[in-house]
């Protein structure tokens, strides 16, 4: 392991979040943030966290200064892994300095504020606070400076702290490796030779998806800052709101299918968006993901409408047609934003049965989405067939085939292995988190139920989700969880985020050894 070489890396990320910061300190006074005074506390917390990060920063450059080499596999692995914890670690420090309260006259503790960091930076969109307004007033009940960055690890995560790093420093060596580490997606489909220019080309369009999406909803009634916000949580996938209500606050039908809009455009596979750029319709409306994507939406959002019809549940305080409402939602869980307008907790077992099926399905490769991905769940259907093929036919041999290319043979080995490292890692986790939260946190009423709550916990974190059933419903919070298990559940949005195998080598004991 080059370790100069990590720490040079390692102090760039630390400087690039530090900087980051700065984007949110003008909200912290009256010019910005719509308040009547300088928000003292909020100022305190992002000062104090774009201090240490330049200053961790620092140090961590200047000792790795005289590195040498490139980067190879490993190290590209270590900045990867280690770079999003140690974000996640310094996004903490605003909301934990500022003593942001989770719950009236309870200020966050250091596993809220990680917890909060991560849950932005991975685009989970999970959250501990229960109230970001004062329900009586509608007035902010945390500093709107807070809220913004909040919102704003959203858009730092949705397209990579490291592909940022990538775009604005690709020419240090090791880009391509770094890149494919955290753009697994992308890893075979790259826009351009060179992968500097390939993130640039990714960091442009998301930019401009970003600023869409806040024209519109600032169009569409929304003030300046709930439309940046919103435009962060809705193209990274993430989920933050303003709003204790979520989109569910906002009256305006235009809105609403504002957010439709780009949520589906978020769970897009982004080199579509440079196709669509350089005029290649007819690749683009070829695209075999794209079309099961679009269907998947579509089919599931007439499920769920219907469902809905029949149960009666039309009218839940909005006149919204049922259609409207079930794709809101399907495109939400689909694409992992995790965005809500109505409690879905309330709604009958076989609509959240398939809302909780398109939790693994996510979206496309190289979207913004979490999940399994739809082209994994493609290729794994193909395969099946091809083995119930073999079954009967076994002197015939065929290839795995995407549309009429032939793949690799690894593409087979790891989209299984994927996939059962999926549920392993669910079911295990679903066991341990069980055991480690107190008996006392479930009242085992009809909103608490042990097995499905923390089972949905565990599904919404490692599928970077935000809402789950129960006490993790759309209307609920992960506060009440032990931090032990806030610690766990941030492990795990961790390990969904870099797609497992990027975080789960820095465990590897041989990893670590030098050459």
């Amino acid at each position: 392991m080059n370790w100069k070489l990590l720490r040079k890396q390692l102090g760039i990320i630390a400087l690039l979040v530090a900087a980051a910061m700065l984007v949110s300190v003008p909200w912290a006074f009256p010019q910005f943030g719509q308040t009547s005074e300088i928000e003292a506390e909020g100022l305190r917390g992002l000062l104090s966290g774009i201090f240490i990060s330049a200053i961790i920063g620092i140090i961590l450059t200047f000792s790795g200064k005289n590195a040498q080499g490139p980067i190879y596999r490993r190290e590209a692995l270590a900045v990867v892994g280690l770079g999003w914890i140690l974000a996640g670690l310094l996004g903490a420090i605003p909301f934990y300095i500022s003593q942001t309260q989770r719950a009236p006259e309870i200020p966050m503790s250091v596993a809220d504020a990680i917890f909060e960091s991560m849950s932005g930076l991975t685009t989970t969109g999970s959250s501990v606070l229960s109230d970001v307004e004062m329900p009586q007033t509608g007035k902010p009940a945390i500093p709107r400076c807070i809220l913004f960055w909040r919102s704003f690890t959203h858009f730092l995560g949705g397209m990579g702290i490291v592909v940022l790093f990538v775009a604005l420093l690709g020419h240090l060596g090791g880009a391509k490796l770094l890149f494919q580490r955290e753009v697994s997606g992308l890893a075979r489909d790259t826009l351009q030779p060179r992968i500097a220019q390939t993130a640039r080309i990714l960091w442009i369009i998301y930019v401009g998806l970003n600023l869409g999406c806040f024209t519109l909803l600032k169009l569409s009634g929304m003030t300046v800052f709930d439309a940046l916000c919103h435009a962060f949580g809705t193209l990274a996938t993430g989920g933050f709101s303003t709003r204790n209500a979520s989109i569910g606050a906002f009256e305006s039908p235009y809105i609403r299918t504002t957010i439709i809009f780009f949520m589906i455009l978020g769970g897009t596979n982004y080199t579509l968006f440079y196709l669509l750029w350089k005029q290649q319709w007819k690749t683009v409306l070829s695209n075999r993901e794209y079309q099961v994507y679009l269907f998947i939406l579509l089919s599931c959002t007439l499920g769920i409408g219907s469902l809905l019809w029949q149960a009666n549940s039309n009218n839940q305080g909005t006149d919204e047609p049922v259609l409207v409402r079930s794709l809101f939602h399907v495109a939400s869980i689909m694409t992992t934003t995790g965005y809500a307008t109505d409690d879905f907790n309330l709604w009958p077992a076989f609509p959240k049965a398939i809302l909780i099926l398109l939790m693994f399905v996510g979206g496309s490769v190289g979207s913004t989405g979490g999940g399994v991905k739809v082209l994994r769940w493609m290729l794994l259907a193909r395969i099946l067939l091809l083995e119930v093929f073999h079954a009967f036919r076994p002197q015939v041999v065929r290839p795995l085939r995407l549309g009429h290319q032939v793949l690799d043979p690894e593409v087979r080995h790891d989209v299984v292995v994927y996939i059962a490292i999926v549920f392993l890692v669910f079911a295990g986790s679903w066991i341990f988190f069980l055991a480690i939260q107190p008996e006392s946190l479930w009242d085992h009423t009809e909103q608490s139920e042990p097995l499905r709550d923390s089972a949905t916990a565990v599904i919404a974190s490692i599928n970077n989700i935000g809402p789950g059933l129960g006490v993790v419903g759309p209307t609920q919070t992960y506060g009440k969880f032990s931090d032990f298990g806030k610690i766990f559940l941030t492990m795990l949005m961790l390990l969904g985020r870099l797609e497992y195998f990027t975080l789960l080598v820095l465990f590897y004991p041989s990893f670590w050894k030098t050459h």
